[in-house]
């Protein structure tokens, strides 16, 4: 007996049970991003392995262990996107779309990274992401954090906190680097295994530990923002000021550095802690180098990512699944001339009505049985084609979710009740 076909642990499937408030979520956000200003992108989900190395870092966990990577029979090495802002910027340098002016853009679709799967992190994700190229003022970095406190609100949801930090310039990252490993050497003893070995690599994501034994040392280290060059301090007060004209609430993370080896300046998360270990749904930050370092023109970056898996989780755990009910009907027909004649009311319904769900029955069943189908697709009236609607040549409408009565009339009549009914 042949083993069962089964999806790749961690790569989840999208049942149609579920499909209706993934793309509702979907269309909620595009729109309003739509709403403000940014326009649709679309980059592929292989990219050579080198964008990702060069932009993410080479020394990152994502590069160093989660990487779904091949090589080529040519020699070239591939690898499947784990984000979405390395293919955006090689997009921007091959293009040349920043000469154009400030570039304001979205982006959707699957990543990849190879990680234990658990709830709320999976090995095929989706996500959602902002970004802005050319653009040096915080106001950019405050239209963001707008954007997604409008879109929660939205969406109705609660118990949600912007955590906000700065990483400052490059250089002055470096100088606090220094101080930074000198302080954990002299605490090597009270380090965990993941903490030497980034000791070693990538020494800030030290504080961003989730291991709680280590909170203490942690919170006694030095503070990058005592280490901040001054345009950096300048440009995270006023990016606060925005932030406070928009009565935003926010706090202060100084533990938050971010994953990515590309973040400057502005970082950022919007947490929840009713998803428990897997508390972030939004990330990003400042990514001015990055263009620069990936051979393009020096061009100022900011930008942000949601995960889709997350905000739904978070959906439920809110109780907040509801989507806004659209009207449905279902053509019930018994009899060949009524199947026929149900494809050319189908056809002319869709033309007059929009936003609107039309089922018309494929099975060939009796009324009972078709009757039985409406209600499973939670249909809102039945649109009835027997005998005696075709000699009167009429349909008979039946609300399903106690709107009314039964009642018989000509098409161009249920065209207008449908539209009254909306």
């Amino acid at each position: 007996m042949s083993k069962k076909i089964q999806a790749i642990r961690g790569m989840n499937d999208l049942l149609p049970k579920d499909s209706t408030l993934w793309l509702s979520l979907e269309r909620t956000i595009l729109d309003l991003f739509i709403a403000y200003g940014y326009q649709n992108i679309r980059t592929p989900i292989v990219e050579n392995t080198d964008t990702f190395c060069r932009a993410i870092g080479g020394t990152t966990d994502i590069v160093e262990k989660e990487m779904y990577s091949w090589t080529e029979s040519g020699g070239e090495s591939l690898s499947l996107r784990p984000e979405g802002t390395a293919g955006c910027v090689r997009m921007m340098i091959e293009h040349n779309l920043p000469r154009e002016g400030i570039q304001k853009v979205f982006y959707q679709g699957a990543m990849f990274r190879h990680e234990r799967p658990q709830k709320g992190r999976y090995r095929q994700f989706h996500q959602i992401g902002l970004e802005v190229f050319a653009a040096v003022d915080a106001k950019a970095d405050a239209e963001l954090m707008m954007i997604t406190h409008a879109l929660w609100q939205a969406l109705g949801l609660k118990n949600i906190v912007l955590e906000i930090n700065t990483l400052g310039s490059s250089k002055a990252r470096a100088a606090y680097k220094k101080v930074l490993v000198a302080y954990f050497n002299q605490h090597k003893d009270q380090l965990d295994e993941d903490s030497l070995r980034r000791l070693k690599t990538n020494p800030l994501r030290i504080l961003d530990t989730k291991n709680k034994a280590m909170h203490s040392v942690i919170s006694n280290a030095p503070k990058l923002m005592d280490y901040l060059d001054q345009e950096s301090a300048q440009h995270f007060e006023q990016f606060k000021t925005y932030l406070d004209a928009l009565n935003i609430a926010y706090v202060i993370n100084t533990r938050l550095v971010r994953g990515l080896d590309y973040y400057n300046r502005t970082v950022f998360e919007w947490t929840t802690t009713d998803l428990g270990a897997q508390g972030t749904i939004c990330a990003g930050g400042r990514f001015d180098g990055l263009v620069e370092k990936m051979g393009g023109t020096p061009t100022p970056a900011v930008g942000l990512a949601i995960g889709l898996e997350r905000l739904v989780l978070l959906l439920e755990a809110q109780n907040l699944m509801t989507v806004e009910s659209t009207l449905s009907i279902y053509l019930v027909a018994l009899g060949e001339k009524a199947q026929l004649k149900s494809m050319q009311i189908a056809s002319v319904l869709h033309d007059a009505l929009t936003n609107v769900i039309l089922y018309n029955d494929l099975t060939l069943g009796s009324f009972k049985s078709q009757f039985k189908k409406a209600d499973k697709a939670k249909a809102h009236f039945a649109l009835i084609l027997g005998e005696q609607e075709l000699n009167n040549n009429q349909v008979s409408i039946k609300p399903l979710k106690g709107q009314g009565t039964q009642q018989s009339m000509n098409l161009e009549e249920a065209i207008k009740y449908f539209k009254g009914n909306k």
